[in-house]
């Protein structure tokens, strides 16, 4: 395919699913640009604010326009790296012997959403580091690997602070991008309510399978940088470390 028509087929497949995510989300335009950008650029993203702003939703209406799996871990103290890994259990084969299979956590699958990530502990939140970092989990020895494409979007309230977790500097490392979802204007709020009241609720199209969304990242990694861009990037960045000068 041609460099052209690559990048036209980008900016359609960009469009069609911005699209299907506003027939259902109000607002939020920075917000879901930034989930997008982190999608088709191999991120993962954590989205902070306060309950009832549409965050979740947001996550299950971007999984409805996409032809990929989608798991939800609703995080609490009690959870255990099991929980979201998996773990090997013993079975008996129909000839009485037992053995030891692997059972898949909900971490496979293509869009994963943690919820309320900070209301688990750190022991657990560790769980999804080599998943994000690395596309894969290691349970009992052996490392499997996660479907792919395979993006994260966490949620977090900023507001409750007992019975949370912060998340450590190396869980945050993992994110792309940390968007902030604020509270709607008084126009977004009377199209929520024009929304929710209907009798027939909106229906999201498919629009990208899983090859597509791969393909068009690809042509994301083949994007060339300036070199005064990447001058100010590493600067950036560089200012981040301790005892920069």
């Amino acid at each position: 395919m041609a460099q052209d028509a690559r990048v036209q087929e980008f900016v359609k497949s960009f469009q069609s699913l911005h699209s299907e995510v506003q027939k259902v989300i109000v607002g939020h335009d920075d917000v879901i640009l930034s989930v997008l950008i982190g999608l088709f650029a191999g991120g993962h993203v954590l989205l902070e604010g306060a309950p009832g702003l549409g965050k979740t939703l947001l996550v299950r209406t971007l999984a409805e326009g996409l032809e990929l799996s989608f798991s939800r871990i609703q995080f609490t103290p009690d959870l255990m790296p099991a929980d979201i890994v998996g773990t090997n259990i013993i079975v008996e084969d129909t000839n009485g012997r037992k053995r030891f299979e692997f059972q898949q956590g909900p971490i496979f699958g293509h869009i994963l959403l943690a919820d309320e990530i900070n209301r688990a502990t750190p022991k657990t939140q560790s769980a999804l580091l080599e998943g994000m970092q690395e596309g894969s989990v290691t349970v009992g020895g052996a490392t499997r690997p996660l479907p792919a494409p395979f993006f994260v979007l966490a949620t977090q309230n900023p507001i409750e602070m007992e019975g949370t977790y912060p998340l450590p500097e190396a869980q945050l490392d993992r994110f792309i991008f940390k968007a902030r979802v604020r509270y709607p204007a008084i126009e977004e709020l009377n199209a929520i309510i024009e929304r929710t009241t209907r009798p027939r609720e909106v229906e999201v199209r498919r629009v990208l399978s899983g090859p597509v969304v791969l393909r068009l990242r690809e042509l994301v990694r083949e994007v060339p940088i300036v070199s005064h861009v990447r001058d100010l990037v590493s600067l950036i960045v560089m200012t981040t470390h301790p005892g920069f000068e």
